[in-house]
């Protein structure tokens, strides 16, 4: 496949969701896998809706998922202004081509009259839509003579400039992902393209720039098919070569009921931002690694055929394929995404998590030897999924108990003097192993017959401050016995003042 130039065009309206990632990842991996260029336009024509601190979330949303474009936006290129509110000039230049041949005309009509015509329409049973059956009993352009139009673009009289839709065609076209589509054209409304502020609308405006950005595949959400006539019809109106569309599936809720949204994000509280938005965390501040997060995504309406699931970005270039891609919309798992993040954090080294939770006990003011994080690292990382998981998870290794769970207290019957027994053997053992130290306490318990379970849960309760942890005999060898005596002997003195 030759000259592939794809682009990822978000209006500055608020932050990037899932399904606005997705589609700049599958437009980034078509790119890169025929060696185009991913191209970034901002499609601002909106300016009502435009919220501030957009733009910078966009750009740091694509760095932070590490797809960032090669052209576009705050990027270059030959192609720009890549912001469409800089575009006027060119989109009306066009606008007047489309009147001069017919295929666009004023529309003066009041809003009021509008609307007056929609409610009698109503009463009768009939839709009201703009379009050839009625455009020429209204205000425009096609029904007042020349002279008339001249008149009321003079007295400055408000209008817009409509499309003019042929009636009675039915418009085919193939889409990538859906197949062969068909539209009739009767069921499509004259849209208007530009609005009475003089600024172009969505469908001028994107039409215009991916000819002129020469676009050669638009890969843009399943909700833009609706528009697709209108953008055949505007592209034969101009003449202009129709690039290839592909219109990808909805992400569903986690019930696979509806689209998945803010609200539901809230309800299940998972996010579904990539970066924080204002007071609302994204993935990054949740912990995941972005190559989970884009693994996750990839996988969220494309199947590439086998049982792999864990994909770098790389060997996701390699393999995509619009092809490949579901007709069918996909339903988002909050349990998969966290899945998907364990497994690269396992397979990170014990060298870059320990970097990377060494972070976090410098917050806490705590210094310890390097190969000490990483040996508990190493025995730990199996049960969590996340980064800041590790604290909840090892912390006893780093600090004594500062309380005790008083309900796991008043539950045991412990005897001070078989803790101290304990602690005084371990005082005289030379090898602080494990295996040894196992060996040691069940010795002793069985001579004394005591309920190994008891003396093993009191013992992780001197360790620990809780029954939380991995094998009690490891937790020991790896704190020392110095450290391991120390803390019998708190709990003793603990277990003593509360008598």
């Amino acid at each position: 496949m030759k000259n592939v130039r794809v682009r990822f065009a978000p209006s500055p309206t608020g932050p990037l969701h899932l399904g606005s990632v997705r589609t700049a990842l599958y437009n980034y991996l078509f790119a890169k896998k025929y060696k185009g260029n991913f191209i970034l336009r901002i499609e601002d024509t909106d300016q009502n809706r435009i919220i501030n601190g957009s733009e910078k979330y966009i750009l740091n949303t694509l760095k932070w998922a590490r797809i960032e474009p090669n052209e576009g936006f705050n990027y270059g290129g030959n192609y720009g202004p890549y912001r469409q509110s800089e575009r006027i000039t060119i989109y009306n230049k066009y606008v007047k081509d489309l009147i001069e041949k017919g295929y666009a005309y004023y529309a003066f009509d009041r809003y009021e009259d509008i609307e007056n015509i929609r409610k009698s329409m109503n009463k009768q049973g009939i839709i009201f839509s703009y379009n050839a059956s009625i455009r020429n009993k209204l205000n425009n352009s096609l029904c007042l003579t020349s002279k008339e139009v001249i008149n009321n673009l003079n007295s400055k009289i408000p209008y817009v400039i409509r499309f003019k839709v042929p009636s009675s065609e039915r418009i085919k076209i193939y889409d990538d992902i859906h197949g062969n589509i068909s539209f009739k054209t009767d069921f499509i409304d004259d849209k208007i393209l530009v609005k009475s502020n003089g600024i172009a609308t969505y469908h001028l405006a994107n039409v215009i720039d991916d000819h002129l950005m020469r676009i050669s595949n638009v890969i843009r959400g399943e909700e833009w098919l609706s528009s697709l006539p209108l953008h055949v019809l505007l592209y034969r109106a101009f003449e202009w070569e129709i690039p290839n569309f592909a219109h990808l599936p909805l992400i569903l809720n986690t019930k696979g009921k509806g689209k998945l949204s803010k609200r539901d994000a809230d309800k299940s509280n998972f996010p579904i931002f990539p970066l924080k938005w204002k007071n609302i965390d994204g993935y990054n501040e949740r912990g995941y690694f972005p190559e989970a997060f884009i693994n996750m995504l990839a996988l969220l309406g494309w199947n590439h055929g086998d049982q792999k699931e864990i994909f770098s970005l790389k060997e996701l270039i390699n393999k995509f394929s619009i092809e490949k891609i579901n007709k069918s919309s996909a339903r988002f798992n909050i349990n998969k995404a966290i899945w998907f993040n364990k497994q690269y954090l396992q397979l990170k080294s014990v060298e870059e998590i320990s970097f990377l939770f060494k972070k976090e006990l410098n917050k806490r003011k705590i210094y310890v030897n390097d190969n000490y994080i990483k040996l508990v690292i190493n025995n730990i990382k199996e049960r969590v999924s996340f980064i800041n998981e590790i604290w909840d998870n090892s912390f006893y290794f780093f600090e004594r108990p500062k309380n005790y769970d008083i309900k796991l207290i008043n539950n045991f019957i412990i005897n001070i003097y078989h803790l101290n027994e304990i602690k005084n053997i371990f005082k005289h053992i030379k090898i602080f192993s494990k295996d040894y130290i196992k060996t040691i306490i069940m010795d002793y318990i069985n001579h004394n017959n005591l309920i190994t379970k008891n003396i093993i849960q009191v013992l992780r309760l001197a360790l620990v401050g809780n029954l939380q942890g991995i094998d009690i005999y490891l937790i020991m060898e790896i704190i020392g016995k110095i450290e391991s005596i120390k803390r019998i002997e708190y709990i003793c003195t603990f277990l003593s003042k509360k008598k």
